[in-house]
């Protein structure tokens, strides 16, 4: 039986506590009838005995302690579902905001999912084109992995997300079961008009599920936003067969917004105030990517977050490095230096590209190719910070060869056209024909036979 309870016993912030609260459960939601007849919507977040503490996420201005009415609806917070997603716009608490109306459910999940089986998880196999060279080649996105781009404020990462939503596609496949869940997290509204007119404009927005949770937005809706995103790509993965990459910016704005809901509750704080639960938080939402099976879809995420100070110990990236599959880490100098994107290949990995490329996947020369690049980009740090010393001058001419390569390797490879889309044989043959102005006998990571094919061949161009 469903109960109303009429008047509240506090208001605190974002949270509301109810007294004399019967039947009551964790993480069930809770309507409010204000005076002017508006309804809110909240969650049960600690319960006392008969005391509950209730979450609002619309915020609690306007809040009446004697006249508000109160409905626990005796279910969890939950996503109405869809494949009528697909090309819609929705707030950080999945309603639709982009004028064309409610969408026709099919069902409705709990935003927190259900944990993914273990031993029914799939190895993850094939990768992801983003048509980024420094991405494709050196950090490779594998479908069901996921790959965070650590960023940092004023750098170009939004222009990457935006980029990638743009470009991705499913290697050697018909992408025609290919879509993009887009959350983000407190961003501004310039920012978030720009996302919606990028996607607009390059057609992709009828293959897009757009979540939107806006800087002046309640922190509490930002604090379930990801986990709508990652519901409707459950959703539209494992029921509709669908490949589902997600893309979450900013995650660092979601780590704020847990760490003010925490601090409200009065819960003892952990490193620089956040939570100590921050690290279980983020693997619930992390760990909702992968491949299961008996089903075709599949869940692949690129978590966005900016660090602040460009610090990578901070611990919303620390943590974040613990659970996910790699990091795609962006240089603040390189970005200074015009390159787009600025990627900083040494501090960067993806885990899982070594199983799925190569022959069969991309092409034989992919891996040695890619550990070519590495080590010689290794020794052009040696060298410059040699030159820092003695003067470029002074370098032996194998030296001076290596600064060369990395002035190519950064103008001609990392360097690349917002709207420039290579495939991956574009990528690797650049990739070839950059490493020419070594000499051969320096290519010491690649076996004889792949030199005559591929380096010879370019050197001979």
């Amino acid at each position: 039986m469903i109960k109303e309870y009429i008047g509240l016993s506090e208001v605190s912030g974002s949270l509301v506590i109810l007294d004399d609260v019967e039947d009551a459960g964790y993480e069930e939601v809770v309507t409010f009838k204000l005076d002017d007849s508006t309804t809110r919507t909240g969650r049960i977040i600690q319960l006392d005995g008969k005391r509950a503490v209730v979450q609002v996420f619309e915020g609690t201005n306007g809040i009446s302690l004697t006249n508000t009415r109160t409905r626990l609806n005796g279910r969890p917070f939950e996503q109405k579902l869809s494949g009528e997603m697909l090309g819609r716009i929705f707030n950080g608490a999945g309603h639709p905001i982009d004028n064309l109306g409610e969408i026709y459910s099919e069902c409705s999940r709990d935003i927190n999912g259900s944990p993914i089986n273990p031993v029914s998880r799939i190895y993850p196999k094939n990768y992801i084109n983003t048509g980024i060279s420094s991405i494709d080649t050196l950090t490779t996105l594998i479908r069901g992995q996921k790959l965070p781009i650590f960023s940092g404020y004023g750098m170009k990462h939004n222009e990457l997300a935006a980029q990638i939503v743009r470009q991705a596609k499913i290697a050697n496949e018909s992408n025609t079961n290919f879509a993009v869940v887009f959350a983000a997290m407190g961003v501004k509204n310039s920012v978030a008009d720009y996302f919606k007119k990028t996607f607009e404009e390059s057609g992709v927005l009828q293959h897009v599920v757009m979540f939107l949770n806006l800087s002046n937005d309640p922190i509490i809706e930002r604090t379930i936003t990801p986990r709508c995103a990652l519901t409707a790509a459950e959703y539209l993965a494992f029921e509709k067969d669908m490949h589902i990459l997600v893309v979450m910016t900013d995650m660092f704005a979601y780590c704020e917004a847990l760490r003010e809901y925490s601090s409200s509750k009065g819960e003892i704080q952990s490193r620089k105030g956040f939570p100590g639960y921050l690290y279980s938080d983020l693997a619930s939402l992390y760990e909702r990517a992968g491949m299961i099976k008996g089903k075709s879809g599949s869940v692949t995420q690129i978590p966005i977050l900016t660090m602040p100070n460009d610090d990578i110990t901070h611990p919303v990236p620390d943590l974040t490095g613990y659970i996910t599959e790699g990091q795609i880490v962006l240089d603040r100098s390189l970005d200074g230096m015009g390159i787009y994107p600025p990627v900083s290949i040494l501090p960067s990995l993806s885990r899982l590209m070594k199983d799925s490329i190569g022959e069969g996947f991309t092409r034989e020369d992919h891996a040695p190719l890619a550990n070519q690049l590495f080590a010689a980009y290794a020794k052009v740090q040696d060298a410059r910070s040699l030159a820092s010393v003695i003067g470029e001058d002074e370098l032996s001419d194998i030296d001076k060869k290596y600064i060369e390569f990395g002035k190519n390797f950064e103008s001609q490879f990392l360097v690349q056209g917002e709207t420039e889309n290579r495939t991956i044989e574009q990528s690797l043959d650049l990739g070839w024909r950059i490493l020419t102005s070594l000499p051969r006998g320096e290519l010491d990571r690649v076996s004889e036979e792949i030199l005559v094919k591929y380096f010879d061949t370019a050197a001979s161009k």
